[in-house]
């Protein structure tokens, strides 16, 4: 027994490291005020403090959210936060992720049709095709994937939408329906220079994520940064895509907090800024521009 101990004085014992302590330390607000187009703010991860997550996002001035529906239930649960939150414009996107596709039946349509006409709702997704890893048959999901597009073009919806290693069947889909009525998002963007073309031969937009802060050679954060200069102005949105993907400019690694949140959205503008050349505070302005004439919000 230590000396300590035969005292009757307790050991002592680290205290843990919250995540948002983690957040508040490297939080470092936006030039002006920006709206995260990609936040799975109904994850599970947030459950016990995403009204603290709100308030940090607000003080590094980000003014603004678009809540990601995955499947759902989901979608229904961003559209009640949505609608219950009157201290911080949140709006959501309703869909169901290629991942979850196998999942969809009759009933799926009629009830993201009823989730869409919330004013809270703004696009139809995170919908799309995701071939790396094939949760779902590849030919449930391109049903369902084509069935949210046609959903969109009758609904004259922006499309919020996912794709990984189906860049050829993804443009086949959307080609049937172009020119479409309203905007639409490639979100997290990660594809090769082919598949930017591709998408912006379709007219697509293009949200970039904390992807490029990953200097991991084998991630391709790298080759994804290479390509910001070949986005039109008018097409380059910013998102976190939280909890996911932190940005691990964040150093040490010690300091980086293992959950993303919105606050940390001002680390992937600098990413951006840096990887074009270009000062933060202008790229910040003319993504706001985008943002707004996208999605038709103002923050």
């Amino acid at each position: 027994m230590s000396a300590a101990n035969s005292a009757g004085q307790a050991p002592t014992s680290k205290k843990k490291v919250e995540q948002g302590d983690l957040v508040e330390a490297v939080m470092q607000p936006c030039p002006s005020p920006m709206c995260d187009i990609g936040v799975n703010l109904v994850d599970s991860s947030y459950d016990k403090d995403r009204e603290a997550v709100i308030d940090r996002a607000r003080r590094a001035n980000v003014a603004s959210m678009i809540v990601t529906g995955t499947c759902l239930r989901t979608s229904l649960a961003a559209k009640e936060l949505c609608e219950a939150t009157t201290s911080y414009p949140l709006y959501f996107t309703a869909g169901v992720h290629p991942h979850t596709a196998k999942t969809c039946n009759s009933t799926t349509i009629p009830k993201l049709r009823q989730l869409a006409s919330s004013p809270k709702c703004v696009a139809i997704g995170e919908c799309g095709l995701d071939f790396n890893r094939n949760f779902s048959p590849q030919d449930v999901q391109m049903q369902w994937f084509e069935e949210q597009v046609k959903l969109a073009v009758e609904l004259r919806k922006p499309l919020f939408m996912h794709c990984r290693d189906a860049g050829s069947s993804f443009a086949d889909v959307l080609r049937r329906y172009t020119p479409l009525p309203a905007p639409a998002v490639i979100h997290c963007f990660t594809g090769t220079k082919e598949e930017l073309s591709s998408f912006l031969d379709l007219g697509l937009c293009i949200g970039i994520t904390g992807w490029i802060c990953d200097d991991r050679p084998e991630r391709g954060g790298a080759e994804l940064a290479s390509l910001l200069s070949s986005i039109p102005h008018d097409k380059l949105m910013l998102e976190t895509d939280a909890p996911y993907l932190v940005p691990r400019t964040i150093k040490p690694n010690k300091a980086r907090p293992s959950r993303n949140e919105p606050a940390l959205l001002s680390h992937v503008l600098q990413a951006a800024a840096q990887a074009q050349g270009e000062d933060s505070s202008a790229l910040a302005a003319r993504t706001n521009r985008v943002v707004k004439s996208v999605f038709g919000i103002n923050f």
